[in-house]
């Protein structure tokens, strides 16, 4: 076991919570702190598809991280169920990518990465989803994909981080500058106090950028819009997860159907619009015509963390020592949260890394 040190964690989402669970995990003492209520951001919003909605349109950096983190999520879905009897419900339900254009590319990085994608008949594909709509004529498809119901992944996160020693959880309580002594981080300034310890991370999703600016660092993290609308319907009544022109359906166990997403740039506005709302059910309908009868009931917005080829920035920030990154994890916050936290943990605490962090090192990025 490491030796304890404290450790301050700025933001309350999955990779804040996940990240804070792994320290304490391992004997560290970590002070939580959100803006506002955990996980009630991009954690809460998105689809929460264990899998990049392209996974063959990224770079090997995001796809490491992907690989491991989808292997891991049941066992920590297990783990948090046991914990503390809120079931994250990882669904494994597979995935269908209809009709697209670079489906040659795609069947080819499944053969060089070693996963399980391969073409299917759209026969075969209507035997199996008897609902979805008549406007397709391809398709590929990845059995074991999941889905995590991410409300209850974070719900879940919580109590199991509230259950360990050594923990303490500040929400509504917002950042608002860090403590520089002798060229060190040593804590960070709140309206409620100022809190300290021997290392400060910032987990702080869209909001990372606009922290460290205030270190006059320019970390390139925006905030990019996603809206998503919600049916309820029989709960068999989507056996899987199906993907067209960039909109997908994602089902719950209990026949809860998410449909998502757009990707607007409006800032940190998360107003839903009506302009959205009828672009999403016009592409619920295209994938599963019977959804025009059914009633909408959820529709939000949240905004992911836009960073670069969507490369997360995970490591020690060069030039302030004791500050360190866990972030910008733009579309794949919930796919990469997994391998995101324990590499940050094996990082801190000096041990080996279950993957090169090179490619996720801040320095030189920004």
């Amino acid at each position: 076991m490491a030796k304890q040190q404290q450790v301050v964690v700025v933001g309350g989402g999955v990779i804040g919570l996940l990240t804070a669970f792994n320290l304490a995990t391992q004997g560290q003492a970590v002070v939580l702190l959100d803006r506002s209520a955990v996980g009630q951001e991009a954690s809460w919003a998105g689809g929460g598809i264990v899998s990049p909605l392209y996974p063959w349109r990224y770079s090997p950096a995001v796809t490491a991280l992907a690989h491991w983190s989808q292997d891991f999520y049941p066992q920590l879905a297990e783990r948090l169920f046991a914990a503390t009897g809120v079931d994250p419900e990882v669904h494994t339900t597979g995935l269908y990518w209809l009709d697209l254009g670079d489906e040659a590319e795609a069947l080819a990085w499944a053969a060089r990465e070693g996963r399980p994608l391969s073409k299917v008949d759209i026969s075969a594909v209507r035997d199996a989803v008897p609902v979805l709509g008549p406007g397709f004529s391809q398709a590929i498809y990845m059995a074991g994909v999941a889905n995590v119901r991410n409300p209850r992944l974070v719900k879940s996160l919580k109590a199991a981080l509230l259950a360990l020693p050594g923990v303490t959880v500040h929400e509504h309580c917002a950042v608002e500058g860090f403590i520089c002594e002798g060229g060190k981080i040593v804590g960070v300034n709140t309206a409620l106090s100022e809190f300290r310890g021997d290392h400060v991370v910032l987990a702080a999703g869209a909001w990372s950028g606009e922290l460290l600016g205030s270190l006059g660092l320019e970390l390139p993290v925006e905030p990019i819009k996603g809206q998503m609308i919600l049916y309820k319907c029989a709960s068999d009544f989507l056996p899987c997860m199906v993907l067209a022109k960039r909109r997908y359906a994602i089902p719950r166990r209990d026949g809860h159907i998410l449909i998502g997403s757009t990707l607007e740039h409006d800032g940190f506005n998360k107003t839903t619009t009506d302009k959205a709302l009828q672009s999403l059910k016009a592409s619920a309908v295209e994938l599963i015509p019977a959804l025009a009868d059914a009633e909408v009931v959820g529709h939000w917005a949240g905004l992911r963390p836009g960073s670069p080829e969507g490369i997360p920035y995970i490591g020690k920030v060069p030039g302030f020592d004791g500050l360190w990154l866990n972030c910008g994890h733009y579309r794949n916050g919930l796919v990469l949260a997994p391998a995101s936290c324990q590499l940050f943990v094996d990082l801190l605490l000096e041990c080996e890394p279950i993957i090169d962090p090179a490619p996720y090192a801040p320095t030189g990025r920004i």
